[in-house]
């Protein structure tokens, strides 16, 4: 189910494009699909109040863990939940996916929304330098959505 302005003329697509955060998407989506914030955050495992910060105040960050709780409990991609605000920004930093990244999401064929919410995570320590550690990486993400 993605959210693409491409090709025809359908409303959800129109308002995609008007769509500028994250949490204007979120909360378009999950309208679109009839829940409420009660039942995104059961299917999420993402607090009732932190979804409601999200949707409300265009500031907020949510982190890829919380973004990918909440693309998986919505049937969509991280990209589709990013798209026309960040994915555009990020767009140029594709060129700077590290080569061990790519081959892990080659081996993996991993989605390439995955691919750049891993290129974009941010580091304090030492970022994941072999194929081995960004499969690690991913799998603790994915290990610690699916609780």
């Amino acid at each position: 189910m993605g959210y693409s302005a491409c090709g025809g003329t359908s409303s959800a697509g129109e308002r995609a494009r008007t769509v500028e955060s994250p949490g204007e998407r979120i909360r378009q989506i999950r309208g679109e699909q009839g829940l409420s914030l009660s039942e995104l955050s059961r299917l999420s495992g993402v607090s009732k109040g932190y979804l409601s910060q999200i949707e409300r105040l265009p500031d907020t960050r949510p982190s890829a863990t919380t973004l990918f709780a909440l693309a998986r409990a919505l049937g969509t991609s991280i990209g589709a939940l990013l798209e026309d605000g960040e994915v555009d920004a990020e767009q140029e930093d594709v060129q700077r996916v590290p080569a061990s990244l790519r081959e892990f999401a080659e081996d993996a064929a991993l989605p390439p929304a995955d691919v750049q919410m891993l290129a974009s995570i941010h580091y304090r320590g030492e970022a994941p330098q072999t194929k081995e550690d960004w499969r690690f990486l991913y799998e603790s993400i994915r290990r610690s959505v699916n609780r």
